[in-house]
């Protein structure tokens, strides 16, 4: 299985967060998506899905993209998936910066967003996957699990529970992934 976009965004994450542990500065100042008005740059809604918090919060992101990313990459072609990754990026962001702006400006970091297109993606191309929760350890078609995902982030973000994780962005990234894999079911329509 050829998945060459996967490998890249691994290797580019992996190698930002060792750049970033390594700056003087660390890369947060200038990289991570800041609010509209509290040092937002036009580069951020890019440059803040290659940063990461911590190791785990990089961890997990990466596994997420490998599980489903060479899955994807193989099925829609790379350049599709690049597509993918990048809408859903670009809607995260979007989606963020609108959220930040009713609450406290603090910068956003992670690939979260691209992550969850993929898993609204995955759900739509691959509906009789069975995916599995962690708590408690129950298997659940695919479609299903992004849904009640999609649910907890909602509740999560307008609760405020689990405070310090941008759940609008991932929100905003599965509308993203969304909105590529109905225009991509419009086009093979045609």
């Amino acid at each position: 299985m050829r998945t060459p976009v996967t490998f890249f965004l691994l290797a580019a994450n992996i190698a930002i967060f060792v750049l970033q542990t390594q700056a003087p500065d660390g890369l947060i100042p200038g990289f991570a998506l800041w609010p509209l008005g509290e040092g937002f740059q036009p580069w951020q809604v890019v440059s803040s899905a290659f940063l990461h918090g911590s190791l785990l919060h990089l961890g997990v992101n990466m596994l997420g993209i490998w599980t489903f990313g060479r899955e994807l990459e193989s099925a829609m072609g790379s350049l599709r998936y690049v597509w993918l990754y990048a809408v859903s990026v670009l809607a995260a962001a979007a989606t963020q910066l609108v959220a930040v702006s009713f609450s406290d400006p603090v910068p956003t970091v992670g690939a979260s967003g691209g992550l969850f297109g993929l898993l609204a993606a995955y759900a739509i191309l691959f509906p009789h996957r069975k995916l599995i929760l962690l708590f408690p350890p129950i298997r659940l078609p695919a479609p299903l699990f992004v849904l009640l995902y999609a649910a907890f982030e909602l509740y999560a973000g307008v609760t405020g529970t689990l405070a310090g994780v941008a759940h609008f962005a991932h929100l905003g990234g599965l509308v993203g992934g969304l909105l590529v894999l109905s225009g991509r079911r419009r086009f093979s329509r045609r």
